[in-house]
């Protein structure tokens, strides 16, 4: 191992880039040159310890983009950079074993590309990476790795790319950035649906990022292409990933899933699940290896895991639960779904004007005091007693002629108030048979908070209280006496671990309606007092 390269500015960064030779890498962008040209000299045993630092592997460039450029200013561009012990184990998983090109759609300051250059002797490579900043140090690391000549940077968006037809095999292989959709621009997001639709698939415009670099690569690949792909795994389970569902099972050839296991933090400076699929351009596998990795040395490595017949994938409306073995309950265990079913609680469409403030005047039976926040489950510690320090959620009947003359004037003087407010608009309001009625469930006597950085909530709800979607409520199917859901709850707080639900880019952690029904626990007859049912 060379020794620890310290660049801590950004004015260093850049003298160091023009020191290895960025300028000799091709043509650069206006935007590079602005830059390039405000470089200092830097001293020249910091650009030696550089180059034997790149000799024996490393990115020391790489490493100093992410200290001198901070997490506000690589959020928007999702620059997240890959371990190199995750690249490598990502180009040995390859089944490209001769590429004629290389193709990474998020560069960064080279990992990929570079990696991909030292296997592969005779590949042309091209890097593309938006950001000038890391384009240059994605040059300097190509020079001074010796790869330039055979290397073609762009220094522009990914979706904008067009690739030249060639005589062999191209990989595509990378980290396409996660950036959430509320920091795409909207002439990015009806590219995304006017470009789906050129292939027949429907996009929304609520995906993230890599959605748009899964469909940009469907669009520039060929039959006999491949790739290999490390993403945040929240695609495989939300409603916006089902266009890269399709395109991994159709359009990429997708062969191979290794989803980390969430508790293995594939990035330093990012919390997220993350997912590493592979795909072979005009293969249609009966199968795909789906399995869950408990390790990065794991990664690219036969093992555990099973191969998930593709008809099952197509029409499974999320995957991370695929990933899962079958198992067999210890003794004396069975899953939450045989006890309870899990809900997750009503939507209002507009909190603002369901959940009452002081000022509210209607009948008392038309409000409910109710968990609204996630914060109120985990300062209640086990047990939720004392429902005055909850808020009131107003919940009216869809008939409105069940009340009183002097009732019915305060209900219809409230709606009125509610229709300014336009809380008869929404999406939620619309689809109600009536506009008014938010519909709560009835109480729940175990509460669940379901995302969160840190393991769920499990409260047992002895005021009756009831709850809106920022908490699951737990049903038992039959009867259970109260010292049973109290074992239960207690059984749940204490057994459930993050690793159980899934984790999201910025490390929220969540647990869906029928993961949480997938936790073991105990059987009735096995808990405290079990055996009383009464």
């Amino acid at each position: 191992m060379a020794g620890r390269v310290s660049i801590e500015t950004r004015d260093e960064l850049l003298g160091v880039t023009a020191a290895l030779g960025v300028a000799e890498t091709g043509a650069l962008s206006p935007a590079e040159q602005r830059l390039l040209s405000r470089a200092p000299r830097v001293d020249r045993a910091l650009a030696a310890a550089c180059r034997r630092a790149i000799a024996s592997g490393e990115d020391p460039l790489g490493e100093a983009f992410g200290v001198v450029a901070s997490r506000a200013e690589r959020r928007p561009l999702g620059a997240t950079y890959t371990p190199q012990t995750i690249v490598r184990a990502m180009l040995d998983s390859s089944r490209l074993r001769t590429p004629s090109r290389v193709v990474d759609p998020g560069a960064g300051s080279g990992r990929f590309v570079v990696a991909a250059g030292r296997k592969f002797p005779d590949a042309e490579l091209v890097a593309v990476e938006i950001d000038p900043l890391a384009s240059l140090s994605l040059r300097a690391h190509l020079a001074a790795a010796g790869l330039s000549a055979r290397a073609r940077i762009v220094t522009a968006d990914y979706r904008s790319l067009r690739l030249p037809s060639i005589a062999g095999p191209t990989l595509f292989i990378g980290n396409p950035p996660y950036v959430r959709h509320h920091d795409i621009e909207p002439r990015w997001k009806e590219w995304l649906v006017s470009e789906a639709r050129g292939l027949e698939l429907t996009a929304s415009r609520l995906a993230g990022l890599h959605a748009h670099f899964f469909l940009q690569t469907a669009r520039l690949v060929r039959a006999g292409d491949a790739g290999v792909f490390i993403t945040a795994a929240e695609w495989l389970d939300v409603n916006y990933g089902s266009l890269i569902r399709r395109l991994f099972l159709e359009r990429l050839g997708g062969y191979g899933l290794e989803l980390l296991d969430p508790r293995v933090r594939a990035f330093s400076d990012a919390d997220a699940t993350a997912v590493v699929s592979g795909f072979e351009v005009g293969a249609r596998p009966a199968a795909v290896s789906v399995r869950r990795v408990h390790s990065v040395a794991e990664l690219g490595r036969s093992g555990t895991g099973g191969r998930v017949p593709r008809e099952r994938l197509e029409q499974a409306p999320r995957w991370s639960a695929l990933t899962r073995r079958a198992r067999t309950p210890p003794t004396g265990f069975v899953e939450l779904g045989e006890l309870c079913r899990v809900h997750r609680g009503q939507v209002t469409g507009a909190n603002r004007v369901w959940i009452a403030d002081a000022s509210v005047e209607l009948p008392e039976r038309c409000l409910f005091r109710s968990v609204t926040r996630a914060r109120e489950l985990f300062a209640a510690g086990g047990a939720l007693s004392d429902s005055a320090v909850l808020r009131h959620v107003i919940d009216l009947p869809r008939e409105l002629d069940e009340f009183s003359a002097p009732e019915r004037r305060l209900v219809e003087r409230f709606l009125r108030k509610a229709k300014l407010a336009g809380a008869d608009l929404g999406f939620i309001a619309r689809h109600r048979k009536a506009w008014w009625s938010v519909g709560l469930h009835e109480p729940a006597p175990i509460l669940a908070t379901y995302m969160a950085r840190r393991p769920p909530a499990f409260v047992r709800n002895l005021c009756g209280a009831r709850h809106l979607n920022i908490a699951h409520g737990l049903y038992p199917r039959e009867r259970l006496s109260a010292r049973v859901l109290d074992a239960l709850a207690q059984h749940l707080s204490s057994a459930t671990e993050l690793r159980d639900g899934r984790t999201y880019a910025g490390g929220l952690t969540k647990f869906e309606p029928k993961e949480m029904e997938r936790l073991l626990v105990p059987a009735p007859d096995q808990l405290p007092n079990g055996a009383d049912q009464r």
